[in-house]
């Protein structure tokens, strides 16, 4: 059974910054493409940043210039570094797990991430 384990968020200040890990097992995580969502309440899930297995990164508009997403394949985990936090990148974020052409793929339970004054 694939899992997937997203870890890092919590409350931190406008400007501030986090890094968002997911940690994934049961998977060849080297062929797989990742990304993480966000679902702020009220809204749709939407995509934020992705990276393919070959190292392809691709970003919201809304948060181009101040995320990035990364990965590691060593460790089976995939990482998102958010800089200059705003308050409407409150949301629970997801990550995802996809290989080229699959309609669905997996997803991770969420972490909350909270940026408030």
């Amino acid at each position: 059974q694939v899992q997937l384990v997203e870890s890092g968020g919590g409350l931190v200040q406008p400007g501030g910054s986090l890094r968002l890990s997911c940690a994934a097992s049961r998977i060849i995580f080297s062929i797989y493409n990742m990304a993480w969502y966000r679902q702020a309440p009220g809204s749709q899930r939407d995509l934020v940043a992705s990276i393919t297995s070959g190292g392809v990164t691709t970003y919201a508009d809304s948060v181009t210039g101040r995320f990035a997403i990364s990965r590691d394949n060593a460790k089976n985990t995939v990482y998102l570094q958010m800089n200059g936090l705003k308050l409407n990148d409150t949301a629970v974020y997801y990550c995802n797990a996809k290989r080229y052409l699959e309609a669905y793929g997996y997803w991770g339970q969420g972490t909350q991430v909270t940026v408030s004054g």
